[in-house]
């Protein structure tokens, strides 16, 4: 029985199989829909944490490079690269106009509906891409799963128990694992 939940953590946590299609296959599958949705949740969370903060550094890195090169052109050269810094700061300027953009309108739908479209690893690493702050997105994607959690769990369980009551007993999950 421990290794049908700890194959749902598992199956969660990785990109090709998501929560909204683990969660409602361990419940049909006859494991408990409570145990099931937290694990699930959990482990689809900790992958989506980890992709996060892997592109957040990732972006702090390639910032860092970015000025770091700016600034040795600047020392090196004079006026050849004064159209140069112009218009890395009239690019600046548009890349915070999207991204206000982008954070008013953007970010709550796409990790919303991101999950059940593309996949919640591919909705935070977009997230993230778009510029969107770090805190943002963790915090726009836990809701996001919390909501799929809730409603695959719900669904697969009220599905479960109108057309096969008895799955308790007879779930394929736990008659593989016996």
């Amino acid at each position: 029985m421990f290794v049908s939940y700890l194959l749902v953590f598992l199956l969660a946590a990785v990109p090709l199989f998501e929560l909204i299609a683990v969660v409602p296959l361990a419940i049909i599958g006859g494991l408990s829909p409570v145990p099931v949705a937290i694990l699930g949740f959990l482990g689809n969370l900790l992958t989506v944490l980890l992709l996060i903060i892997f592109v957040d550094k990732v972006k702090g890195w390639m910032s860092a490079r970015k000025q770091k090169r700016v600034g040795m052109q600047a020392t090196a050269g004079g006026e050849a690269h004064v159209g140069e810094e112009e218009t890395t700061e009239q690019d600046t300027k548009k890349q915070k106009r999207a991204k206000a953009l982008f954070d008013k309108y953007g970010l709550p739908g796409l990790t919303i509906f991101g999950p059940l479209l593309v996949g919640s690893h591919i909705s935070a690493f977009m997230g993230m891409s778009f510029g969107s702050k770090r805190s943002l997105v963790t915090g726009w994607m836990i809701v996001s799963l919390i909501i799929w959690t809730i409603v695959s769990a719900v669904a697969a369980n009220s599905g479960v128990s109108f057309f096969v009551p008895d799955v308790e007993e007879n779930g394929f999950l736990i008659r593989l694992f016996q």
